[in-house]
């Protein structure tokens, strides 16, 4: 089975193809303002390494977020116009949880991501990916509390001024390709943004 991998909740593109259960092929790397022009020719190139076209991919694994409002809409975006365009199987995962399934600690897995105005996007999760606080958009101090007396990493790339020692997250696409490789798919146009929050514009209107 061919696999396509896609995220871009952040200034990053991680993409990758598995196949057989083994990765082949990745791009990791920042782009910042320019993701949304340079995401889907870095995939292209993947499928060119791999000597591919875009049909002959099995399955695709989305990133839905959370993360950043204009980065996650840039892979859905993607991922969406492929599956249908090609009757390609879809199905999306948690940015957060494809950081814990991307660390190796014996800790508890804190993967957080910066919410700004003291909001993080987070989540917790054991050693074995169980679920012990679902993705939530929640206030640093009020995770620190529920994480008092507990033996826990943080996962980001971000950076907090209250934080110290955090593991930076550097995706392993196979394990969290393998982990989600029989989720059920669902229908291309059922897969949305799962933002946590509401956007700015829309706080605006709210308020």
């Amino acid at each position: 089975m061919r696999i396509l991998y896609i995220d871009t909740s952040s200034s990053y593109l991680y993409a990758g193809i598995v196949l057989n259960r083994k990765l082949t092929s990745e791009v990791k790397k920042e782009f910042g303002h320019s993701l949304s022009e340079e995401a889907l020719p870095s995939i292209v190139s993947l499928f060119k390494k791999e000597n591919l076209l875009a049909k002959d991919i099995d399955k695709i694994i989305v990133v839905n977020g959370p993360g950043s409002f204009t980065g996650i809409r840039i892979g859905i975006t993607i991922a969406k116009v492929f599956a249908w365009g090609l009757n390609i199987p879809i199905t999306s995962i948690s940015a957060l949880e494809s950081m814990s399934l991307s660390s190796t600690s014996d800790k508890l897995h804190v993967p957080i991501i910066n919410a700004r105005r003291n909001y993080v996007f987070g989540a917790i999760y054991s050693k074995d990916n169980n679920v012990m606080l679902k993705p939530t958009h929640i206030k640093l101090e009020d995770l620190l509390v529920d994480l008092a007396d507990k033996d826990y990493v943080f996962i980001s790339n971000d950076e907090f001024d209250e934080l110290k020692d955090i593991e930076p997250y550097d995706p392993d696409i196979e394990k969290i390709v393998n982990h989600f490789e029989n989720k059920e798919p669902i229908n291309p146009h059922a897969i949305n943004p799962e933002y946590l929050k509401l956007t700015e514009a829309e706080e605006s209107k709210k308020d």
